[in-house]
């Protein structure tokens, strides 16, 4: 291997341990929490949290081709899918294998070369294999495959001996190491801030004098005070020249503490300027230490992007440009979970096959371009584009409607802006076939949720069949901001100017209502208007009616509005006043007040105060649920029933059999056919929810079953999953084509998966 190569599988494989171990210390992390309190409030939101680290840690794995950990994170995933459904429970045995799992991958990731030796790979299997056993059904009844019955007959006190050995490296330690980070610093970057230093010792030595020299003068004041009181008492008794010459002294001491002040003055502005250069210098200079090329965040994506399209026949060109610009190294490392989304998304959704491409038109190799730009103001800007198909509005209606994210009473209500915002919503997928690629519904909605949190915006542009473009502007660095500050009453807060549209001034007259909401018109477009101090619960004046001043206030009379903007959503908000814009250094508003909606943290003015920063991404959700702008209505999530009847169609006796218990253990009715054709008339003649079928059978196939079902007026709703050992994209292709809703290869085969796939589908 050459050594450019081998040095660039250095780079690679150090930027996937990092990322790995930040990913799995998270997950570990959450584990703890979630095993001391399963059934609490928190438990959803931290289940979540964990389904979506382990879900990027399998992705970063298949990035870098480990095959061991992604092995691993496969059936973990299908199983943190379940208990996000509440489809599944949590028994201490299954604590014990999270944690052994844990133990295994952290083994694998801290050896030199991220490969599993022989006895791991040897365990890898075993886990897998008790990953798998331990799907939703086997949760469900808090029991295990019959070869590690022997492993639930321990007693309590061996079960707490494990699980406090193989817990122990993962609690305390990992929790801790979570929120501290290793930064790599060249020894060029390391010498301004000596020569700083040094520098900051010389103010503080002039400022100590200067200190020294007030002092004095403090003295002579209090001098003259003393001496001041003395003349006062005996102010009858003094004779007119020696007061003129107590008045003389006086002067001449006045005219000493002037001059004494102006020294001081002088110094002190001088320090004061010096000072300041050198504290935004040593700022800029600290900042450089978190600063790391984009170049060593993206280095990864075209292997990836080769492997991904290589296994989907595609030919696609992948374009990196500005990858020289340096980002805050913690901006990177959360962008780039997100940005792997929004690839594989454009490989897999966006760009055809070259014959499809062909037959539009198009040439036969497709285009996705990541773009890293500069802006003005310390932001800079990601664009990821592809010239595939585009985004079909009424695929991603059809596909909300389907999913349960839209009422269908909600459908006419909802313009096509509105539609295209579903596609950031968890669990909703357009693909038209589930497989191990897509069809989940996650990626979208964790790009959004990290560009928000990294007080960002996102947006999108797609035109059908010419291609989509995502735009992340973002701030260069996480230390500071432009924030904007605003007053509503005795209340200051700040907002980042990143998010902020437009300030304006309207008169109350502009109002109009709407649907029983104040709207106003700024350019073209017609926006609610909200008050900010009602979103924020602050107290604020009585109005008579909507779209009127408080009583006593004219018609005329001006409001201050401030448009924001977050993702594909705008919102006029009214405020009193609307202060300055200024840089704003964050900070946290500590472990009590970890979190709280709309605020995102806390600055200090000069004057001392301390200012809330408001997170418009909340701020906007709690407007929207006000004034009723979400018209997409979620459904609540119905409890998991597995009820329902399926017809397994398979040759093979011991498949279907394995089909057969697989599926009456979780609940479902299950009906065999030994081909296609006996499974087709057995449709005809009788009820089912999903038909489950093999490809390759005698007499009819599982391709022409497919297609003998979706062309039936009576049977073309029910769905179709195909499981087959045929894994190639052709066959993938012809299932699509004769109407598949799902297609599960044998060579990968996970009940979990499957169970998961049916109760999608159902």
């Amino acid at each position: 291997m050459d050594i450019k190569d081998i040095e660039f599988l250095q780079r690679i494989q150090a930027t996937f341990r990092i990322e790995a171990e930040e990913h799995l210390n998270a997950f570990s992390a959450g584990l703890v929490q979630l095993e001391k309190a399963p059934i609490s409030e928190s438990a959803p939101a931290l289940i979540e949290s964990m389904f979506r680290e382990i879900h990027s840690l399998k992705g970063a794995a298949r990035s870098v081709g480990n095959k061991e950990i992604e092995m691993v994170c496969h059936p973990l995933e299908t199983i943190f899918a379940g208990l996000k459904k509440n489809q599944v429970g949590l028994t201490k045995v299954s604590f014990d294998l999270f944690f052994k799992t844990m133990e295994l991958i952290s083994k694998i990731i801290a050896s030199a070369e991220m490969k599993a030796s022989h006895e791991d790979r040897e365990k890898v299997r075993d886990l897998v294999l008790r990953l798998k056993n331990a799907g939703p059904d086997f949760l469900d009844n808090g029991e295990i495959s019959a070869g590690h019955a022997a492993e639930t007959e321990h007693d309590d006190t061996q079960q707490a001996s494990l699980q406090a050995q193989v817990a122990s490296p993962v609690s305390d330690k990992m929790i801790k190491k979570t929120f501290s980070e290793i930064v790599r610093i060249p020894v060029s970057k390391l010498d301004p801030l000596l020569l700083q230093a040094e520098e900051f010792l010389q103010v503080k030595i002039s400022v100590n004098q200067q200190i020294n020299e007030l002092k004095v003068i403090h003295e002579e004041i209090l001098e003259w005070k003393a001496t001041s009181r003395k003349w006062k008492s005996r102010r009858t008794k003094v004779s007119l020249p020696q007061w003129n010459e107590w008045l003389e002294a006086t002067e001449f001491r006045l005219n000493n503490l002037e001059n004494h002040l102006n020294t001081v003055t002088h110094y002190l502005e001088k320090d004061h300027h010096e000072f300041d250069l050198l504290v935004n210098d040593h700022l800029d200079s600290m900042k450089q230490l978190l600063m790391l090329p984009v170049s060593s965040l993206v280095e990864a994506f075209p292997a990836m992007v080769r492997e991904i399209s290589m296994d989907q026949q595609k030919d696609i060109e992948f374009v990196v440009q500005g990858s020289e610009l340096e980002i805050d190294k913690r901006v990177l490392e959360e962008l780039k979970g997100p940005l792997i989304h929004l690839i594989r998304n454009s490989i897999d959704h966006g760009i055809g096959t070259s014959q499809e491409r062909m037959m539009h038109n198009k040439p036969p190799r497709g285009t996705i371009s990541l773009v890293f730009s500069a802006k003005e103001n310390g932001l800079f800007e990601i664009t990821v584009s592809d010239d595939g198909k585009g985004i079909d509005v009424e695929k991603v209606l059809k596909a909300a409607v389907k999913s349960g994210i839209v009422q269908d009473d909600s459908v006419m209500d909802l313009n096509q802006d509105e539609i295209l915002s579903l596609i950031f919503h968890s669990g909703l997928s357009t693909s038209s076939i589930i497989t191990d690629l897509s069809g989940r519904g996650l990626g979208l909605s964790i790009v959004q949720e990290k560009v928000e949190n990294l007080n960002g915006r996102l947006s999108m542009e797609t035109k059908e069949g010419a291609g989509t473009t995502f735009h992340l502007i973002l701030p260069l660095t996480l230390a500071t901001f432009r924030g904007i500050m605003i007053s509503l009453g005795d209340h200051f807060f700040i907002m980042p100017t990143l998010n902020v549209e437009c300030v304006q001034r309207i008169e109350y007259k502009q109002i109009a209502t709407i649907e029983n909401r104040d709207t106003i018109r700024i350019g073209d477009n017609i926006l609610a208007l909200v008050s900010m101090a009602e979103v924020l619960g602050l107290p604020q004046p009585v109005q008579t009616r909507r779209g009127t001043p408080p009583k006593g206030v004219p018609v005329s009379s001006q409001i201050k509005v401030v448009v924001l903007v977050s993702g594909q959503t705008r919102i006029a908000f009214k405020v009193d006043e609307v202060v300055e814009e200024q840089q704003v250094l964050v900070k946290g508003l500590g472990k009590l007040l970890k979190r709280v909606r709309n605020i995102s943290g806390a600055t200090i003015l000069g004057s001392g105060k301390i200012v809330p920063v408001i997170h418009v991404a909340d701020l906007m959700k709690s407007a929207a649920r006000g004034i009723g702008l979400q018209k997409p209505e979620i459904k609540e999530d119905a409890p998991i029933r597995n009820t329902g009847r399926i017809l397994v169609a398979e040759d093979s006796i011991t498949s279907r059999t394995l089909l057969k218990n697989i599926l009456e253990t979780a609940g479902y009715q299950v009906v065999t056919a030994i081909d296609g054709a006996a499974a087709y008339t057995r449709a005809r003649s009788e009820e089912f929810d999903l038909i489950l079928s093999d490809v390759d059978m005698p007499r009819m196939n599982g391709f022409e079953l497919t297609v003998k079902v979706k062309s039936d007026t009576r049977l073309r709703d029910i769905p179709v999953v195909l499981v087959t050992s045929l894994e190639s994209r052709d066959d993938k292709e012809r299932g699509i084509e004769a109407g598949a809703d799902a297609y599960i290869v044998k060579s990968s085969f996970d009940q979990g998966n499957l169970l998961e796939v049916i109760r999608k589908l159902i």
